[in-house]
């Protein structure tokens, strides 16, 4: 009779797990098998050996009220650490001082009456055990005067957008990221961010290149058409 061997296959956790015989042959030693490192990391495990002094649950609300108070306009300059940064794709790093100028420069809440970022998913990164991160899908409507820009009617849907907010152990926030958007094909800002977006969707994209909808180089598009030609003479 012949004999079989029994394969061992690599799971998602990284442990070994048996799987039906494929070949005939000798047995393969479990020891043949290259481990790997687990697809899915345990989360709560992680967060649980955290030495953070803050925990997690007490930091998405410390979180949640710090940006409420942003939304209403308060901006405190000593819930900010002197090394706080604020970061977005292509603005800053802005320290606290600059950060809070900038943003009382103008209020979106002007022109846009009923402009909600619509945060959710807020949750802990089990990297980095002092981050809280957040989404948010920015809507509203231009009716109002903004930065001097008479009302359009013209309504505001931005795509789903990564943010963040770091913290010291005594609660002070140093930094805050914005404006990473996540998938540019979702809404009407022409797949930019921030106050980018809700410019562009507006009809009114500020005059730089960062401001304005992702388009392929003239470099990029030679890089593509040359690995599609390569790709036809290769019968692919």
């Amino acid at each position: 009779q012949n004999t079989s061997s029994t394969n061992k296959l690599i799971v998602a956790s990284g442990e070994v797990s048996e799987a039906a015989p494929t070949s005939e042959g000798s047995e393969k030693s479990s020891s043949s098998v290259t481990p790997v490192a687990p697809l899915f990391i345990d989360e709560e495990a992680m967060l649980a050996e955290s030495s953070f002094a803050i925990t997690p649950d007490d930091l998405i609300q410390k979180a949640k009220v710090w940006l409420a108070e942003v939304n209403s306009g308060n901006y405190e300059r000593g819930a900010l650490s002197d090394d706080f940064e604020f970061v977005g794709p292509v603005v800053g790093p802005l320290g606290p001082d600059a950060f809070i100028d900038a943003v009382k420069s103008f209020t979106l809440q002007d022109g846009i009456p009923d402009l909600s970022g619509q945060l959710h998913h807020l949750r802990v990164d089990p990297f980095e055990p002092s981050r809280v991160w957040f989404t948010t899908r920015t809507a509203g409507t231009h009716t109002g005067v903004l930065a001097g820009m008479e009302p359009t009617g013209k309504s505001i849907a931005s795509p789903p957008q990564a943010c963040s907010l770091r913290f010291n152990e005594d609660g002070t926030i140093n930094q805050y990221t914005i404006g990473y958007v996540m998938d540019r094909r979702i809404g009407n800002t022409g797949g930019l961010g921030g106050v980018f977006g809700i410019f562009y969707a507006i009809g009114r994209g500020l005059p730089f290149p960062e401001a304005q909808p992702w388009k392929m180089s003239k470099r990029y598009r030679f890089f593509n058409f040359m690995g599609d030609l390569s790709r036809k003479f290769r019968g692919e």
